[in-house]
């Protein structure tokens, strides 16, 4: 019996090195939810402003991991973050961006706290040197296609805060930096 079992795990393990990497990959995939579409976001500086920085999007089963790197924060200090409803940064302030993405229409929220727009994130936290990393996970959005999809919508970084309360938008203050975000290739 215990020479069969080695057998079997041994036939398993040349299958999967004769197939490649790929399958193990794929199967790990299957398994974990990862590997499903991805967007991502380029954020560039409003006029004035010298934030910038980098987000991703990755649809993972029912919902969608995001992270995020920004530079050029204040030291040591938080910063509202929110997928806005309009893919255009072309106004030097990036209002028009437009408001929070918001299909459900609930009230503005804290993120993982009861009802919440869409776009509402967790605040950035940049550190000492003004840098801020952030991973997290949605269930209120998707990269996919359909109306929760993030695909085609701003992304902002804002210079206040988000305090989750004030409606609609959080009283974070002004846009630092815009994205458009867009699917991965």
């Amino acid at each position: 019996m215990r020479l069969r079992h080695a057998a079997l795990t041994l036939a398993v393990a040349a299958a999967f090195v004769a197939t490649g990497c790929s399958t193990v990959r794929g199967w790990w995939d299957s398994m974990t939810g990862s590997g499903g579409p991805a967007a991502i976001a380029e954020l560039k500086p409003t006029q004035g402003n010298t934030t910038s920085g980098r987000a991703r999007f990755e649809q993972r089963g029912n919902r969608v991991l995001v992270t995020a790197e920004v530079r050029g924060l204040k030291p040591n200090a938080e910063h509202g973050f929110h997928v806005h409803e309009k893919g255009d940064c072309s106004a030097p302030d990036a209002m028009s961006a437009g408001g929070h993405f918001n299909p459900g229409g609930k009230p503005h929220g804290h993120y993982g706290q009861g009802e919440r727009h869409a776009g509402d994130m967790p605040n950035l936290k940049a550190d000492a040197n003004g840098v801020a990393t952030l991973r997290f996970d949605s269930e209120l959005i998707t990269v996919a296609a359909g109306p929760a999809s993030v695909v085609g919508r701003g992304l902002i970084v804002h210079r206040d805060a988000d305090d989750y309360k004030t409606q609609p938008t959080g009283n974070s203050g002004p846009r630092l930096a815009c994205a458009v975000i867009v699917a991965a290739k």
